[in-house]
């Protein structure tokens, strides 16, 4: 029998149960990653007991979702989603059961689940419970729904995202009926809150598996939650410094950067503007004018449309934006760059353009490999040097401009740039004697 090691406080509310002469099993997800090795993010219980019975064995209860039979049990800071075995009734906007039915089978509990994956249960009394062959699946690499996947989509769209996004963590194929009923059942997507679709979309980008964007075209749900993204997927790229079409361009770039959601959003989004501007030029060359302006417009059209936070729409807006920047490669620049772009940004643009420079043809590679190094090298000296770089960085402040006998307002911030624009230029002025001896100056305003 396959032993999975229970945490002790999940063994406890199992215990518990059965003490009282109940059933209780952890379910779902915590199964399907306890063997696979994986430590669960959370552990769930499900049980024959119903929610007011639960309620009455444990001290520290919480009615989540009471309606529907789960009860959240707290065991010291800890808790614990114990649910009672239930039949789903009716769906109603392709997302919920417009009511649900108890029942006192766990297998007709298990029978409602998305996926056999994720249809196991396991207590230490009976071991693991696999009635629609999940670990077969497991073993085999595949996502496959449990019974009808055209049933199991029409009851909730937003499985048709989970697919995906498992297929994308674990590296799986999703099976060819469950592949067929996805792209038959794509368009529900449009009745799924932009919080659950951005909760699944980032779980898929940030996983080991990036370049199953490819299937959120494929299967056409791109067209429903992100169809800028399907406008470009076939655009030919007929351009010495491309090799493959715009959309194949982007997956390849997001998979060449590390797994950060701000950094793989940048690199999903950074193109995306290339559909409305591209041009050919009389020898057929392919030109994209303007694009980089128009992506990261996008961006933010598609962040604020995703429910993003504004750290992470903030960041992309940027990087987006800059990702093409042409700078001189010397000191002073870059010195003007960072202060743009910002000290703790510019590594993550130097990232994004050599994810994007990585997905590009062997033309000029090695011209614009040396460039991103020299750029690293004048960064990492402006940064062991403690150039000055921000107003925040110099040696005088607005209190000082004041009592210099400026006055308070807008001239301050006016000062203080000029003032960065000369330490730019030459960071030995970064002293409070020199940057004082400039406000002198007749010429200096």
């Amino acid at each position: 029998m396959k032993q999975i090691i229970l945490p002790e406080n999940v063994k406890y509310i199992i215990d518990t149960l059965e003490r009282a002469g109940y059933e209780g099993y952890a379910v779902g997800g915590c199964v399907r990653d306890s063997l696979l090795g994986r430590e669960p993010d959370d552990w769930d219980i499900t049980t024959n007991a119903k929610p007011l019975q639960i309620k009455e064995l444990f001290r520290r209860t919480v009615d989540t979702g009471i309606q529907h039979g789960t009860v959240t049990v707290l065991v010291g800071p800890d808790t614990y989603e114990v649910t009672t075995y239930r039949i789903d009734g009716e769906y109603e906007d392709n997302r919920h059961p417009r009511q649900v039915e108890f029942t006192t089978s766990l297998i007709e509990d298990l029978k409602r689940r998305d996926f056999t994956i994720n249809a196991m249960a396991y207590n230490d009394r009976d071991g693991i419970i696999d009635e629609f062959d999940g670990m077969g699946d497991l073993n085999s690499g595949i996502i496959r729904c449990v019974g009808s996947p055209v049933e199991r989509f029409s009851e909730d769209a937003l499985r048709i995202m989970r697919a995906v996004r498992f297929s994308a963590q674990l590296g799986y194929k999703i099976e060819e009926n469950t592949l067929s009923a996805i792209k038959e059942l794509s368009p529900n997507l449009k009745d799924i809150s932009a919080e659950r679709i951005n909760t699944e979309l980032t779980k898929l980008i940030v996983s080991k598996n990036p370049g199953h964007i490819r299937l959120l075209c494929e299967t056409g749900i791109a067209d429903v939650i992100l169809p800028e993204l399907s406008l470009v997927m076939n655009i030919e790229q007929n351009n010495p410094h491309h090799c493959y079409n715009v959309g194949e361009h982007i997956i390849r770039s997001v998979e060449n950067i590390e797994a950060d959601k701000a950094l793989r959003y940048a690199m999903l989004f950074h193109d995306l503007g290339k559909g409305e501007t591209k041009t050919t030029d009389e020898n057929g060359v392919d030109h994209f004018h303007g694009h980089v302006q128009l992506s990261a417009r996008m961006a933010v059209d598609i962040a604020h449309r995703l429910k993003f936070d504004n750290q992470t729409l903030n960041r992309v807006k940027k990087l987006v934006a800059y990702h093409d920047v042409k700078v001189e490669l010397n000191i002073r620049s870059v010195r003007r760059l960072i202060n743009k772009i910002g000290v703790e940004d510019f590594p993550d643009l130097l990232k994004v353009k050599q994810a994007d420079m990585e997905a590009q043809s062997d033309y000029k590679r090695e011209e614009k490999q040396k460039e991103i190094d020299t750029l690293w090298e004048l960064y990492d000296r402006i940064i062991e040097q403690n150039d000055c770089v921000r107003i925040s960085d110099l040696a005088i402040n607005g209190k000082d401009l004041m009592e210099h006998g400026i006055e308070q307002g807008p001239k301050i911030g006016a000062v203080l740039n000029a003032l960065l624009e000369k330490v730019m230029d030459d960071p030995s002025l970064n002293t409070k004697e020199k940057l004082t001896e400039l406000l002198n100056e007749e010429d200096f305003f």
